[in-house]
């Protein structure tokens, strides 16, 4: 561990999880995004030209902006998981379609609207929450966005509205803080300062590590900028709410 920084009610660490993890008392939850093992981090979108003006452009700017980075080369360790797995009481874990995670009732689905490309139609979260699926309809295509929100600090970044949203599925917690292993640049901290939860975050990446510093600690500033994001109106489809 290199770096903590202790931001209001959020403390970030720089470094490795599987080191910090086992230092930390057991969280309320953990809520977070681990590598998949699909490659954007090494910029994979740069190859896809469905909606994209200029690939050539887009290859630049995602070079430009994350570098050739190995970090999703594959999904994390089967170990590694069982322990993120038990560092909180309650877990919403990104891209748990992507792991051999225990039968749950409850999956959060993200639909992102995005329309004809060939980025997949939704975002899967695994849960362990007692309840049933339940689905957010958040516009995450391109320059469109929705509520205005913008990217461009992570090749992976969730929107806020969509974690803010996430968070809300969580029961009550006691004071506990939500955790975030894989925090990249901040989302899931950013989310918890509007919905005024403590948040614990680590990350192993300076850069990133740096840009949720920035993020949260311009949320603090104005804590209530997102909150009511993941109700504003959608548009509608004909997937159920439940299942």
């Amino acid at each position: 561990m290199s770096r903590v920084e202790v931001i209001g009610d959020c403390t970030l660490y720089l470094g490795d999880c599987r080191d910090i993890l086992p230092t930390l008392p057991l969280a309320g939850a953990v809520v977070t995004d681990p590598p998949y093992g699909i490659g954007e981090s090494a910029g994979k979108a740069k190859t896809r030209t469905s909606g994209l003006s200029s690939s050539l452009r887009r290859a630049q700017e995602y070079r430009r902006d994350y570098g050739d980075d190995d970090w999703d080369d594959a999904p994390i360790p089967e170990d590694l998981m069982d322990m993120v797995r038990a560092a909180g009481r309650w877990n919403i874990i990104f891209g748990g379609n992507y792991y051999a995670l225990p039968a749950t009732s409850c999956w959060l689905v993200w639909d992102k609207l995005n329309g004809a490309t060939d980025f997949a139609d939704c975002e899967l979260a695994w849960t362990n929450l007692p309840k049933a699926v339940r689905r957010i309809r958040f516009l995450w295509n391109g320059c469109m966005r929705a509520n205005g929100e913008t990217r461009g600090d992570h090749p992976t970044q969730k929107p806020i509205g969509v974690m803010t949203w996430a968070l809300q599925h969580l029961p009550p917690m006691g004071g506990g803080a939500v955790l975030d292993p894989f925090m990249g640049s901040g989302t899931t901290g950013v989310a918890c300062v509007a919905s005024g939860l403590p948040f614990i975050g680590i990350e192993q990446r300076e850069a990133y590590f740096d840009a949720a510093c920035r993020r949260i600690d311009a949320a603090l500033k104005q804590p209530r900028l997102f909150a009511e994001t993941a109700s504003a109106p959608v548009q509608p489809s004909l997937l159920d709410d439940a299942a």
